[in-house]
């Protein structure tokens, strides 16, 4: 057995670029549906069929794993038996017509527009307050990404007209409206305290940290955890939660789902989608609450 699992190693270093974590998996995966079907059926290399396969995925549902971890080994056993078939092992791939399960989507984690409001007063007017306001704004009224905003220069805002210009993913750029709220944490945070913490007049980055130099996203998720303890909010909320808050309010409130997907950035409609999928599951729980026939 460890033969031919090490050949099939060897084979994948020399055809694809795989980190060690992914050539440990490969290796666990295929160790384990060997010794699995030589356990069960005594069955060599040449005699792995369709039936053998989908008994082994369906000990590793009754194991109780994840959808996902099953859909990794299917994966793993599917590229090693097309590797037994190059090595004239096989005539034809046992795994061609097995389909991996679904994987469901998790409902994303999100604020109600109360606890928004609750962590958005948090900062005080310090120097340090005024630029935390102005990013929790930005945050909460964009929905951008965590390296989106920590990637925003001055030149990407555009106060007067009320926008800021976003170079998301792949290098597509979207501009984003700013409400009446965030333009006015914006404009207070440019205007008074930006200048009093930079230390380079040529800095171009919009949002800056003590050191007057671009903040890191590991320095915005300490300001939101300092703010989400002080807020005494019993979640643990991060820039993709208030991403999810952004577009659940947005959809609450009768936001089309073209049009969250262009402010989101997603490329694929299916991926805001989820958000609708909230809203409805929000509806069954106050009707099964409110309902005395529920």
């Amino acid at each position: 057995m460890e033969e031919i699992i090490n050949q099939y190693l060897d084979y994948l270093i020399s055809e694809k670029e795989l980190s060690q974590n992914s050539l440990n998996a490969y290796r666990r995966d295929v160790k384990n549906l060997l010794t699995y079907l030589n356990n069960k059926y005594h069955c060599d290399l040449g005699e792995i069929n369709k039936t053998y396969i989908i008994s082994y995925i369906l000990q590793l549902k009754g194991q109780g794993r994840s959808t996902s971890t099953i859909s990794r080994n299917l994966a793993s056993i599917r590229s090693f038996c097309r590797y037994l078939i190059l090595r004239g092992v096989l005539k034809s791939d046992p795994t061609s017509s097995v389909e991996p399960p679904k994987i469901q989507k998790k409902i994303p984690e999100y604020l109600s527009l109360e606890e928004v409001e609750l962590l958005l007063k948090q900062p005080d007017q310090s120097i340090k307050g005024i630029r935390d306001k102005a990013i929790l704004e930005v945050l909460y009224a964009t929905g951008i990404r965590v390296s989106e905003l920590v990637d925003l220069t001055v030149d990407d805002v555009n106060l007067k007209m009320g926008f800021l210009t976003c170079n998301g993913e792949h290098g597509q750029a979207r501009i984003i409206p700013l409400g009446r709220i965030s333009r006015q944490a914006l404009s207070e945070y440019i205007s008074e305290t930006r200048d009093k913490l930079i230390s380079n007049i040529n800095e171009k980055a919009l949002f800056v940290n003590y050191n007057g130099e671009k903040l890191s996203r590991q320095g915005l998720w300490k300001i939101i955890n300092a703010y989400t303890k002080k807020a005494k909010i019993n979640k643990t909320i991060t820039p993709q939660v208030l991403r999810h808050s952004f577009a659940v309010h947005l959809v609450q409130n009768g936001a089309d789902l073209k049009s969250v997907q262009e402010l989101l950035g997603h490329s694929d409609i299916s991926t805001t989608q989820i958000y609708s999928q909230i809203i409805k599951n929000r509806i069954k729980e106050v009707y099964d609450k409110a309902h005395p026939r529920a």
